[in-house]
């Protein structure tokens, strides 16, 4: 038989050597060559983290955690980030701050403006196939999604302070916000979304029926927001989203919560529950919550009150859902005070300041951007977003969204 014959003793001699050598380094420290591959892996992890809080303008922090790491990978970042920092333009100014608004897509066309319902719908809803090229052009032309937590702070005592924000040469801040995204009793079967859930991945998307079937998937606004941005991360400052806006009196998010409404039952309790786990997916992911009062009251006509009953009910219902808030989004855009100052002979106002809210939203699509500010208070204007004023735009009646989008090219309503 060919080969070597290793004896008992060669054997012994042999494993000495080799623990002999290994104390000697003759093959390396394995322990060395352990600790550099978890350095080379934390670093890579650091890169990826600091290019993708630098692809949402977040370059302080990024820089913060590259700052324990060399390497030409981590040399070459940072040399990209600081010539990004040095051509930054500052957004300092409260009333240049635009702000879109819309209610609930569309999913069904056909559906909706074949229901009961249908010249509501035309009038102030958009249809996903509508809203996607508006999303597509707002990125093309260079706006960046921010909301009220990136420009505005509030201290314990409700001191108000505007918070200038950075961007690159060519981007502009936007707000978007999404009134009523309760799921309404009155659009069921109508070619809306039922609510909004949790996938098996925590994702929150929409759960849509259609013919009996239910399905799960990017059929509103907040998942297709959420998607968009995953492709495009650049399109958000920082990780924000936008602004929702919630009514109460049919419960939230689509969840039937309402103990006022529905009894204060088990299913209420659930119904809560589950509203609460989607709402906290929700901010986590990006998303700020504002009141639109509980019963969607014309705070301009109804009396103090009035708005005193809807309050407490919105604090008591909503709010353990979707958290505090000093956001105060007026339903029908309807503001408490003309465009001066509130002051504190306005009971309206004074009530509520007192019940924590410190910004304000009207309407206004008389121009791009408009904001107030004092020590007290922030008032933003937004622009709605509908079936009237995409009309209005495409026929050249109002030529404010112009700066946002070309309506033209997929508002084909009027044909």
């Amino acid at each position: 038989m060919g080969g070597v014959t290793v004896t008992k003793s060669k054997k012994v001699n042999l494993l000495v050597g080799l623990i002999l050598g290994a104390s000697l380094g003759i093959y390396g420290d394995a322990s060395n060559d352990v600790m550099a591959a978890k350095t080379d892996s934390q670093k890579t992890k650091a890169v990826k983290q600091a290019t993708d809080l630098s692809e949402q303008y977040q370059y302080k922090e990024a820089k913060t955690v590259l700052s324990q790491y060399k390497g030409s990978s981590v040399n070459a970042l940072k040399k990209r980030i600081n010539n990004q920092q040095s051509k930054l333009v500052t957004w300092d100014d409260p009333a240049k701050i635009p702000h879109l608004f819309y209610h609930s897509l569309i999913t069904d066309p056909k559906k909706a403006f074949a229901s009961e319902q249908a010249q509501g719908y035309k009038d102030y809803m958009v249809t996903i196939d509508e809203f996607m090229p508006m999303l597509n052009q707002l990125y093309d032309n260079g706006y960046v999604l921010i909301n009220f937590k990136d420009i505005i702070s509030v201290d314990k005592q409700g001191q108000v302070t505007f918070k200038p924000i950075k961007l690159p040469e060519g981007k502009k801040p936007l707000i978007i916000s999404q009134d009523d995204v309760n799921y309404y009793e009155y659009m069921k079967k109508s070619g809306f979304a039922d609510k909004l859930v949790l996938n098996k991945q925590g994702d929150v998307k929409n759960q849509y029926t259609n013919k009996g079937q239910k399905k799960i998937g990017d059929y509103d606004m907040v998942p297709i927001i959420d998607t968009f941005i995953k492709k495009h991360p650049d399109f958000s400052y920082g990780g924000s989203k936008g602004v929702i806006a919630e009514t109460g009196y049919n419960g939230t998010l689509g969840y039937r919560s309402s103990k006022s409404q529905y009894g204060d039952t088990k299913k209420t309790h659930r119904e809560a529950q589950k509203a609460t786990k989607v709402a906290n997916a929700m901010k986590k992911d990006g998303w700020q919550f504002a009141s639109h009062s509980w019963g969607h009251i014309n705070m301009a006509e109804s009396g103090i009150d009035d708005i005193k009953k809807d309050t407490a009910l919105w604090q008591k219902e909503v709010q353990p859902i979707v958290g505090k808030t000093p956001v105060l989004i007026f339903p029908f855009g309807a503001d408490i005070g003309s465009f001066t100052n509130y002051t504190d002979d306005n009971e309206k106002y004074t009530y509520l300041k007192n019940k924590g809210f410190s910004i304000f939203d009207n309407v206004d699509a008389s121009q791009t951007s408009w904001g107030q500010l004092t020590d007290n208070y922030y008032r933003n204007a937004r622009i709605n977003v509908d079936g009237i004023r995409l009309h209005e735009t495409v026929t050249g009646q109002n030529t404010v969204l112009n700066d946002f989008f070309n309506a033209k090219d997929f508002y084909h309503r009027d044909k």
